[in-house]
């Protein structure tokens, strides 16, 4: 079978990780063109990675030979860039959050679907071994009913962080802990307990940051089966301690916190997973893990788009956690 061609779009933050991850899977993917409109962050990803690199955007949705593109640019210019891929009827792998509002995001989704491409989500932490294990767990019904499901995403970020141009704002990307940091734990959270309703919250600008947006989140509610849940997010937490996930069920609880799942049951039972030294993005530089998790999650884009295997991470999902953002920050109004 002939290797898959992609074209990646953005060479920020994230584009190393992902340069990492095509280049190990390169029996079965290749990576033809990286584009940024800027020459400085062309020449040095250029010279880190064994990837063309381009500041012509066009050519790339003009070069049918592309099957996928991986959007890692700022969130507010994610939109226009599906609809872009939709049109030329490319496939997608979207850096998250899917956009900057509920509606824009709502339209990915859409443009997707009535184009027939796929559109796979950056949500990483779905391929840790331990949320892997955590997920077959629930799915098995070994915890029994679930009673309680709650979230602690308590990162660190300084000033500094917040002083580069549009980081934090609503214009480039939305929000705040919510929608930049606290998506991956809350979009692990639902894919475990489902939506959560009833939803009250206290969402603050703490005096440890400048910034337009939430750096302080506090929100409980409700699940459909009756279940209840709490959630704390903050980038305030100096130095930046692990995510944590705690599910409690009438047969037993799991603890998934960092890269370890601890769970205990009922009748006696334990089990523990993961763990692995795969660094982590709670303190102060965000990209401060390895890229083995993006690696998984191409290599599942890869086998959706070659075998039709099930994305394990749809833009549907990234919509669900939208919602709840959305939800949380209305409440708190």
């Amino acid at each position: 079978m002939t290797k898959l061609k992609v074209a990646m779009i953005g060479l920020g933050m994230a584009a190393g990780h992902h340069a990492r991850a095509l280049l190990d899977l390169s029996d079965r993917i290749e990576c033809v063109a990286a584009f940024s409109p800027t020459a400085t962050r062309r020449e040095a990803f250029a010279a880190e990675y064994p990837i063309p690199v381009t500041g012509d955007l066009d050519a790339i949705f003009a070069d049918k030979a592309i099957e996928a593109v991986l959007i890692l640019t700022p969130p507010s210019s994610h939109l226009e860039l599906v609809q872009r891929c939709a049109t030329a009827k490319k496939h997608i792998l979207l850096e998250k959050p899917l956009d900057i509002s509920f509606e824009r995001s709502e339209a990915i989704v859409r443009a997707a679907t009535d184009a027939g491409v796929l559109l796979a989500m950056v949500l990483q932490n779905r391929f840790r071994s331990a949320a892997l294990k955590l997920d077959e767990i629930v799915r098995s019904g070994r915890l029994g009913q679930l009673i309680e499901a709650s979230a602690a995403i308590r990162n660190w970020r300084p000033q500094s962080y917040y002083d580069v141009e549009g980081r934090g704002t609503m214009a480039r990307d939305g929000g705040g802990v919510l929608l930049t940091q606290g998506i991956h734990t809350i979009d692990l959270l639902l894919s475990f307990a489902g939506s959560p309703k009833d939803v009250s919250a206290f969402v603050r600008t703490s005096p440890i940051h400048s910034m337009e947006t939430e750096d302080l989140v506090t929100a409980t509610f409700t699940y459909e089966n009756g279940a209840i849940g709490t959630l704390n997010a903050t980038t305030c937490a100096y130095p930046g301690l692990p995510e944590r996930i705690e599910l409690f069920g009438t047969k037993g609880t799991a603890a998934f916190t960092g890269a370890k799942l601890d769970a205990a049951f009922t009748d006696g039972t334990t089990i523990t997973e993961g763990g692995e030294k795969s660094g982590s993005g709670a303190g102060a530089n965000p990209m401060a893990f390895g890229h083995e998790m993006h690696r998984a999650l191409i290599e599942n884009f890869v086998d959706a788009i070659r075998n039709g295997a099930p994305l394990r991470v749809t833009g549907e999902d990234a919509l669900k956690a939208h919602r709840f953002i959305a939800e949380i920050l209305a409440a708190s109004r």
